[in-house]
């Protein structure tokens, strides 16, 4: 029987302490794109934490900064969006990890930060949340995620 945990390389930041909070081992990275590691950043350990992370979580975003203090104008709207909502969510601060930051963006095949999953489902970044946002359709996808 296989072991549930997953080892994800990435450092003892809060992105560590995220994924350990859900059964993922922190493990020591050793292939740092760009150090002569080459290949993707989306190692099928990173791809599996990512698809637990987003499955077991209503909303998840992958953002500069944290929701406390996002480090950029996008993450900032997604993190306004989301709590004018009063919706709680996991953030993951991609500046913690180049690792992650790549490997994100390979899992969506999205080229920007931040990125936002409902439901376990990939929406997209702020220009797509505040478009979902002003149509009102962001509250009922909020609210069926969050009934889930």
């Amino acid at each position: 029987m296989r072991d549930a945990r997953v080892s994800v390389g990435m450092g003892e930041g809060s992105l560590g302490r995220c994924f350990r909070r859900r059964g993922v081992a922190v493990a020591g990275y050793s292939g740092v794109p760009g150090t002569g590691g080459g290949g993707s950043s989306l190692t099928p350990d990173v791809r599996e934490a990512f698809d637990r992370l987003t499955r077991e979580n209503g909303v998840v975003v992958f953002m500069k900064g944290t929701a406390e203090f996002p480090q950029c104008g996008f993450s900032n709207t997604v993190v306004q969006i989301l709590n004018a909502h009063g919706c709680p969510f996991e953030h993951i601060n991609v500046l913690e990890s180049d690792v992650i930051r790549q490997a994100v963006k390979e899992y969506s095949q999205w080229p920007t930060i931040p990125q936002v999953y409902i439901g376990g489902e990939f929406v997209g970044g702020a220009d797509i949340m505040i478009e979902l946002y002003q149509s009102g359709e962001l509250a009922e996808m909020l609210e069926i995620a969050q009934n889930s």
